[in-house]
C-alpha cells in the first residue's frame, strides 16, 4: 500500500510539472509550425517560404556563401516556383530556451526535381533551423543551415 501511495505521488508530481513546462508547449509549437512552414512552401513556392523568414535572417546554404537578410535570401529561392521542383522536410527534434523567445529545429530534408533531360533527380540532406520569437509573438526563421548527404 505504501508503494502504492509514493508511485501515485511520483505519478501526479510528473504530470504536474509536465503541465507546468513552458519548454514542452514551446517546442510543440515549433514543430506545428514547421509543418506549416512546409505546407506555405509547397502551396505558394517561394513567398510561402519566405513568410516564415525574419528580416534580419541568416541562411547558411551548403557550399556557397553566406545570405544576410530576406531580400538576399529571396534572390536563391526563386527554385522552389517551378512545379518540377518539390522540397519537403522532416523534424527530428526541437528544443526551445527557457527565455521562450529561441528555439531550434532539426531534422532531414528531400528535393526532388528533373535533370536536363527531364529524369527525376532526388537529393536528400539535413537541416537546422533557429526560430526567434518576433515582437509580435510569431515565430520566425532567424537562421537556416542545411547540409546534402544522409
Amino acid at each position: 500500500m505504501k508503494t502504492k501511495f509514493w508511485l501515485i505521488l511520483l505519478l501526479a508530481a510528473f504530470m504536474l510539472g509536465a503541465l507546468a513546462n513552458p519548454q514542452s508547449d514551446g517546442t510543440a509549437a515549433l514543430l506545428r509550425i514547421e509543418n506549416e512552414f512546409m505546407k506555405a512552401a509547397a502551396e505558394h513556392g517561394s513567398k510561402g517560404y519566405l513568410s516564415y523568414y525574419a528580416e534580419d535572417a541568416v541562411e547558411v546554404p551548403n557550399g556557397t556563401a553566406l545570405l544576410q537578410g530576406k531580400p538576399e535570401i529571396a534572390k536563391t529561392m526563386g527554385f522552389l516556383d517551378s512545379p518540377d521542383n518539390h522540397l519537403t522536410w522532416t523534424p527530428v527534434g526541437a528544443g526551445i530556451a527557457t527565455s521562450g523567445d529561441l528555439g531550434y529545429t532539426y531534422g532531414t530534408y528531400e528535393f526532388r526535381s528533373k535533370d536536363k533531360e527531364g529524369k527525376p533527380v532526388v537529393s536528400h540532406g539535413k537541416y537546422t533551423t533557429i526560430w526567434k520569437k518576433q515582437k509580435d509573438g510569431n515565430w520566425k526563421v532567424a537562421l537556416d543551415m542545411g547540409n546534402t548527404g544522409q
